[in-house]
């Protein structure tokens, strides 16, 4: 059951104050749907550390736990890749006829007698060359992470800022950064999140990218500059930093998915902060009620101190009762998709989704796609989930609002744990797609030839 605080507001009245705020942008400038080839990628391989065991416990890596992944066959579909997700196991890689997921010889035999065929998958070797198994090291912390925003802070004071929007459970501030070359003008914002789950260390790296294109960019490059002249954007680059630091902090990947946060009546630990979302919270059998699962969804909506915060923050930018925020990306891995809502429900259309807005949200994800080389679809389109930040963006705030699954496409090119050579690559790869989705955000209904409609 759905619980909120106020009210949710009709489709028609989140529609109408889409168009009042769409057609206030209207003037911003034309989009520039760029379709740049995809990169040509090799494959990376290392060994993928599995997930926390059943009570909520930390796991380190496969060989020492006996945690792996194992491929499920027999899964073709979404109906029943949805029916798996609801069992509270949270599917890693969704492949032609089956699915990969982590688990321990535990779970796996739970599965195993609710009769699903499972077939353990052997441990990748690290390859030769330029290739490398992934390490800790590979990545930001979240101490160095707060330094490289600092820095470019104290470098570029004009153009970036920083502030403590709130703190995660163990008490780590959560920061946004603002990046924007003129704040007193009335112009489109634009949010960025990453590292919602806290194995996605990837995603923490495509902040900090961000970052250092738009603030070296601006002066230099004409697209960038313009931007930064007619659009406010916004980072979080790590909304679960106690989950981030957990996975880490041994010198060994943990696998860990959740935030910290301990359980009520239950030894385990944590919430997966993006299923704790208050926008048919629960509703669909997309989360789990057990808080032993990946996919725990919480006790309440908004459970989770770091979705509280973020989600206070979005509201934050209700100013007359307009949504600043117009759209937003919320990075993760792995998978290389770009989805759009709703995940709570396989039709294209419903409640609060119009077929305009729909056909909106598909134009410029298979723009982004087409820059990229990712796979463009509907979040439902492979499994039901409820509760998440994208169905909220959009029911709640009228945002639009894409998830990113990043590299690798498969679990041969590192799963969750990309080695670090590859992590330039990988971030720059979405340079086109960021652009693409900033130049839009003024009014994303110019995607469909509805901007007189919609923006005018």
């Amino acid at each position: 059951m759905r619980t909120s605080r106020a009210p949710l507001a009709s489709p028609a009245s989140r529609t109408a104050r889409r168009t009042r705020r769409t057609r206030r942008y209207g003037a911003a400038g034309a989009a520039v749907l760029s379709l740049a080839l995809a990169l040509t990628l090799g494959t990376q391989a290392t060994a993928v550390p599995g997930p926390p065991d059943a009570a909520g416990g930390p796991a380190s890596a496969a060989p020492d736990t006996g945690i792996r992944q194992y491929e499920v066959t027999g899964v073709r579909g979404a109906p029943e890749r949805s029916a798996l997700a609801a069992t509270g196991t949270a599917i890693d890689e969704v492949l032609h006829g089956s699915v990969l997921i982590s688990a321990d010889a535990a779970e796996a035999e739970r599965l195993r007698a609710l009769g699903y065929e499972l077939a353990p998958l052997p441990a990748a070797a690290a390859g030769s060359g330029d290739v490398q198994a992934a390490a800790p090291s590979d990545y930001h912390t979240y101490e160095s992470m707060r330094a490289v925003v600092d820095a470019a802070v104290a470098r570029h004071p004009d153009l970036v800022s920083s502030q403590v929007i709130g703190r995660s459970h163990e008490g780590r501030d959560i920061i946004a950064v603002k990046v924007s070359a003129d704040v007193a003008v009335d112009e489109p914002e634009i949010l960025f999140t990453h590292n919602q789950h806290a194995r996605e260390h990837l995603t923490v790296e495509m902040a900090l990218y961000t970052l250092e294109e738009l603030t070296s960019g601006y002066g230099s490059d004409a697209r960038i500059t313009r931007l930064l002249d007619t659009r406010e954007i916004w980072l979080i680059p790590s909304v679960n930093p106690d989950g981030k630091t957990y996975d880490t902090e041994s010198g060994a990947f943990r696998s860990w998915r959740k935030n910290r946060q301990p359980n009520a009546g239950s030894s385990a630990i944590g919430t997966d902060l993006n299923r704790n979302w208050d926008y048919m919270w629960g509703c669909c059998g997309g989360s789990s009620g057990s808080a032993s699962s990946a996919t725990y969804r919480g006790a309440a909506p908004e459970s989770g101190p770091e979705t509280r915060v973020v989600a206070d923050f979005v509201r934050s930018r209700v100013v007359g009762g307009e949504q600043q925020i117009t759209a937003h990306i919320d990075f993760h891995t792995y998978g290389e998709l770009i989805l759009w809502p709703y995940g709570y429900t396989y039709a294209d259309t419903a409640p609060g989704l119009t077929a305009d807005d729909r056909d909106a949200f598909a134009a410029v994800g298979r723009a982004m796609a087409a820059s990229n080389g990712y796979t463009p679809q509907q979040s439902s389109d492979l499994y039901i989930t409820d509760g998440s930040i994208g169905d909220w963006m959009w029911a709640e705030e009228g945002i639009f609002s894409y998830t990113f699954e990043m590299y690798p496409r498969s679990a041969s090119g590192g799963g969750f744990y990309p080695p670090g050579n590859v992590i330039d690559r990988e971030t720059a790869r979405n340079r086109e797609a960021v652009l693409i989705l900033l130049e839009n955000a003024d009014c994303m209904y110019r995607s469909i030839g509805k901007e007189a409609q919609y923006c005018s």
